[in-house]
């Protein structure tokens, strides 16, 4: 058995959802981006009693309980989380602190690797397959939705992100994304999106974003991004005070980076980060130069990022055998 697991699982992008019809059966869907940060990193060892420190605690703690009387009923584990991604950003946070902690859990006792019945345990992933999805492979990954009979939303196509492309995200610490109760509100009261609307994104993915990361394309995948966008951004506009984006300054400051050669433009999941997709690292630091005074004085973060091509990474410290 080992003696600690170590689990660092990085943010992910919610780059839109595929079907809020479900005409057909299933609904939400979605296509997402792991990144190589910020990141969740945690070392779980056992303990006589259950003790959790850093930042997140609290959840931490809840999703440890949750995750050992699922598991291991009759163990008890110190828990540090040494960082976490920022909560209510459109990361993924919660999903990937609920999967590093049971995945450390499974690494320490034993137990095969499962993120996706994980997911269900910790009652992540209602809507999204993604997190799980992303937690497992990294890339990107198109999830299938939701059915009568689903338990998490399965992955149902991956892509691996090309090494020279670059993620700009666009961070605003002054807003937070739609959450807790107010999301749940906002998906029971916004009217299903129309079956056209619904089957241009399933098109979107399908033939225009996932052949372009196969050919490594970036104008028709920033193409299809961008307009998947447009779609799922005026669809939840009601519950966004009317707008695309969560903030209108980082909408603001997306725009410009549109106009200066970006592409593939949005707000990841409720936000308020949007991000951009650049060619290379040399255009991304152009444009990080370019906007670095504006950013400043609307008092947000300009920021370049690589995607991440592998899952969560899990590591066990074995003890000596005296």
């Amino acid at each position: 058995m080992s003696a600690q697991a170590s689990v660092t699982a990085t943010a992910r992008l919610h780059l839109g959802f595929l079907d809020m019809n479900g005409g057909l059966g299933r609904k939400f869907g979605g296509l997402g981006l792991s990144l190589d940060s910020p990141a969740t990193r945690l070392t779980l060892t056992r303990a006589p009693a259950n003790r959790v420190e850093g930042p997140e605690s609290e959840r931490a703690a809840r999703l440890l309980e949750k995750a050992q009387a699922a598991l291991t009923p009759d163990a008890r584990h110190s828990l540090v989380v040494h960082e976490a991604i920022p909560a209510h950003s459109g990361f993924g946070s919660g999903t990937q602190l609920a999967l590093a902690v049971a995945a450390a859990l499974r690494r320490l006792e034993d137990l095969p690797h499962d993120p996706a019945a994980d997911a269900a345990m910790t009652s992540r992933g209602a809507r999204s397959g993604l997190g799980a999805g992303l937690f497992a492979t990294g890339g990107v990954v198109v999830d299938g939705g939701r059915g009568p009979q689903t338990k998490t939303p399965p992955v149902i196509a991956r892509a691996e992100f090309p090494e020279d492309w670059r993620v700009l995200l666009v961070s605003d610490p002054t807003a937070v994304g739609l959450h807790g109760s107010d999301e749940r509100e906002a998906f029971a009261t916004l009217p299903p999106l129309s079956e056209a609307a619904s089957g241009e994104l399933c098109r979107l993915v399908l033939m225009q974003a996932l052949p372009a990361l196969a050919e490594r394309e970036l104008a028709p995948f920033g193409a299809a991004v961008t307009r998947i966008q447009e779609i799922v951004g005026d669809y939840f506009a009601p519950a966004q005070g009317g707008r695309r984006y969560t903030s209108a300054k980082v909408e603001q400051l997306v725009a410009g980076l549109l106009a200066e050669g970006a592409t593939g433009v949005g707000q990841t999941s409720w936000g308020p980060t949007g991000f951009a997709f650049v060619e290379s690292e040399a255009a991304a630091r152009r444009l990080v130069e370019r906007f670095a005074a504006a950013a400043g004085a609307q008092e947000l973060a300009l920021t370049i990022h690589r995607g991440l091509n592998r899952g969560a990474r899990i590591e066990a410290v074995y003890a000596r055998i005296a």
